[in-house]
Parts: structure tokens; sequence; C-alpha cells
């Protein structure tokens, strides 16, 4: 499937609704938390063994990202949509099936390891292709698809709660809910695999000031992951990634357990829509921050995310269960730092490594997101299945998790400083030799 060419006159802001369809739908994600205590019921599951679909996602996203980042950019981002699409809606067919038979294995599985590769497709799809209609405003142009993802549950959590609701929570109406999303979501992203254009040679950089593609340094896939800056931006994307998606896999039951003791509980439609409102700020961190860091820069918003969210935690680990608003708004501001962290990085790299296969960089960085993935859930799950274990409740049961939290944070913001330019050594030859080096790299790879 070649990569469609955008015709004469072609506007570029008709590309970003092409990657708004794709991550929207596969935004999906970070509504698993609605599904977690009717699985828990209907399958007689732990806390932990209802986040492996989620956590298996995320691993396989980074991973599917990191194999396929190259060929994302070698067959474009038509080929990619297609591909997520095929698995992310297949992914929930399998599910669906596994429900209903209340085999789990397939629920993990579907959604875990065939919709995640989905993920990871469909994830790094359109941002090689965004930074290249928009060289001028790369942190606004990956920000505007990232949010997608960030925004996909603040629809998939009231919808997919709806669902349950109208279907029944036991396995056969989980079975339902998972038919429906993934047929609905395959038609969705079909809209983006029509829309998406890649740039005509001469119009990548569409903007009289904006620079050239092969301008200034650049450093090929291979090289990167050889500097030290592309290991510190692992750890820096890691621990912010760890830090807030600690509480989205886990959020409506946690706000359910902090104030289950409390004169005003918190009633399951409003967990949901907890969860809905921690996905808007996601949504809308990806592009207030990511828009943000064009003006500031990429190293500076790192010290916010990492250093503001260190004290975010801090807040609700010490004072969160006396004050439903100060818990409520303190996740909020993680999450957004946690979204604009994700539409941020692709920005940083390109300044670091430049435009040439920034797409590949990305996928192969977004490992960091499949340790993420794991450490993250697996910290607060585990912890609170054990202080439940021991006869604890509520706010007890996720203290030593925030503290923890804290910690990783501390880790990124230290590795965050240590970032300078990428030497020289590791640049490709430019401008004359430029070409030569990049054919030589694309015949390496073929």
């Amino acid at each position: 499937m070649s990569p469609p060419v955008a015709p004469p006159g072609w506007s570029r802001w008709l590309v970003p609704p092409a990657a708004l369809s794709v991550h929207l739908s596969i935004g999906q994600a970070y509504a698993w938390s609605v599904f977690k205590p009717p699985l828990e019921s209907a399958l007689g599951l732990s806390g932990t063994q209802s986040a492996l679909p989620f956590q298996l996602g995320i691993v396989m996203l980074g991973l599917s990202a990191a194999f396929g980042g190259t060929l994302v950019e070698r067959n474009g981002p038509r080929w990619a949509m297609t591909v997520a699409l095929i698995c992310f809606s297949s992914g929930f067919l399998i599910a669906s099936l596994g429900a209903a038979t209340e085999q789990y294995w397939l629920i993990v599985f579907g959604y875990g390891f065939v919709g995640g590769i989905g993920l990871g497709i469909g994830y790094i799809s359109p941002v090689s292709t965004l930074i290249k209609w928009f060289p001028d405003r790369p942190g606004m142009a990956t920000g505007i698809a990232i949010m997608g993802f960030g925004g996909g549950a603040l629809i998939a959590s009231p919808w997919s709660a709806q669902m349950l609701e109208s279907f029944g929570s036991d396995s056969s109406g989980i079975a339902l809910a998972f038919l429906v999303h993934g047929l609905s979501y395959a038609v969705f992203m079909l809209l983006g695999v029509v829309l998406v254009r890649v740039p005509r040679g001469e119009d990548r950089a569409s903007t009289d000031t904006g620079p050239s593609v092969l301008q200034g340094p650049q450093v090929s896939a291979r090289d990167a992951i050889r500097t030290p800056q592309f290991w510190c931006l692992w750890v820096i994307l890691c621990m912010n990634v760890s830090a807030g998606i600690g509480i989205l896999e886990k959020a409506a039951p946690m706000i359910t357990d902090f104030f289950a003791d409390s004169s005003t509980p918190v009633s399951v439609t409003a967990a949901a829509g907890f969860v809905a409102l921690l996905s808007a700020a996601n949504m809308s961190g990806r592009i207030v921050w990511s828009s943000t860091s064009d003006l500031i820069g990429r190293k500076n918003i790192y010290r916010v995310y990492l250093g503001v969210g260190a004290l975010m935690y801090l807040l609700i680990a010490l004072f969160g269960d006396s004050s439903k608003p100060l818990f409520i708004v303190c996740a909020l501001v993680i999450l957004s730092f946690y979204g604009g962290g994700f539409a941020t990085i692709p920005a940083y790299l390109k300044d670091l490594f430049g435009t040439y296969q920034v797409g590949a960089i990305h996928g192969r960085l977004l490992t960091a997101w499949s340790t993420a993935g794991v450490l993250g859930p697996l910290i607060v799950n585990w912890i609170a299945d054990r202080q439940e274990e021991a006869g604890k409740s509520g706010p007890d049961l996720y203290g030593t998790s925030f503290f923890i939290m804290i910690g990783l944070l501390v880790i990124g913001f230290v590795a965050n400083e240590l970032v300078r330019p990428v030497h020289p050594r590791f640049h490709i030859p430019a401008p004359r030799e430029a070409a030569d080096v990049v054919q030589r790299h694309q015949s390496e790879s073929a």
C-alpha cells in the first residue's frame, strides 16, 4: 500500500482530523478501569488480575511501536492506520468471545496482545507525517494528534458504563459491550485511513520560516539509541508515564475507595465521571502543554511535568482523603502532565535528533511506555491488594504507592537535567552527503 501523496493545494489542516480518528479510537484503552469491577465480579478476579489486559496492551504498544517504527516510516501512515484498525478491532472481537465463554485468557490475548499491536502501530502512525506537515510548530502538531489518544476515554468511559448498565455487568453483558466497541471503532478508524495524506516533497516545509526536512543536525534511528540523550529521554518518559498510569488504570475503584467511609461516598456513576474528567485533563494537557513547549522549550516543560507532578502526589498522599476537591484537582493536574509528556516527547526527539527517522526513533522510545505500563499499575494494584489482605481500607490502600510515584518523578527530573545536545559524531553528514546517507540507511533497513 503506497503512501497517498497530497495533491497540489492540499490543506495540511486536513491531516490532524485523520490522525484524531485513529487516536480517539485507540484511546479507549484509558477507559479500561470501567471494565475492571464488572470483570472482577463476573469472573472472580483480583485487582491485579483484572489489570492484565490493560498492562499487556501497553507492553505490546511499546514493543510494536519499537519494531514497527521503521515499517511505518517506509510504508506510510495509510498502511499503518489500516494495520491498527484490523488489530485493534479484532482484539475487541476476541475479547468479546472470551467474555461470552468466560475464558479470561482470551480477553487478555485479544484486548492485550492483538489489540495492543493495534495500539502501538496506530499511535505512531501519524506522528512523523504531522511533524513534516508542521515543521514550524512540531509541539502543537503532535499535540493535536496525541490529544485524541488522551481524549478517547472521555467518550469511551461513559459510553462503556452506559452499555454495561443496559446490557448487564455479567459476562454476557461485557461480551456484548466488547462486540459493539470492536465494530464501532472499525468504522471510525476507517475515516482516518481514507483521509490521510503525506506531503509532497516541496510542501513538507509549508511555511516560509519553516526549516527544510534535513536542515540542522540529523541522527538515524540506529545511531540515536547509542546516545545518552535517547536513554535520558527513555527514563524521563518511563517515570512520567508510570506516575500517571498508576492513577489512570485504577481511577474508578481508587476514588471509590478513597471516600468510601466519608459522608459523601462516590457512586459507580460518579466514579465513571471521574474517569471521564481524567480523560479530559489527559486530552487537554496534550495540546496545551505541548503547544506551551514550543514557547518555553522542551526541557523547561518537563521540569514542570516532573517537579510539579511530584508536588501534586505529595498533596494527595498527605491531604487527599480530607478534601474531595483537592484529590480531584491534584489528579487532574497529574493526568494533564501525563498527557503533555506524551505529546511533547516527539518534538523533544525532533529537537535532539532531527526529522530524519523521527518516527522510528519515537517508536523505539515507546518501549519506555511498555515498561511503565507494567510498572505503574503493578505498583498500585499489588500494594493495594497486599494492604487489603492486611485488613486496611480506604486511602491506606494507596499511601505507599503514592510515595513511590514521587520517587519515580524525582528520578525523571534528574534525567531531564542531564539532557544535552547530541554530539556531532552521531550526525548524518550534511548537506551534500545527506541524500547518499539516506539512501544507504534505507537500503540497510530494506
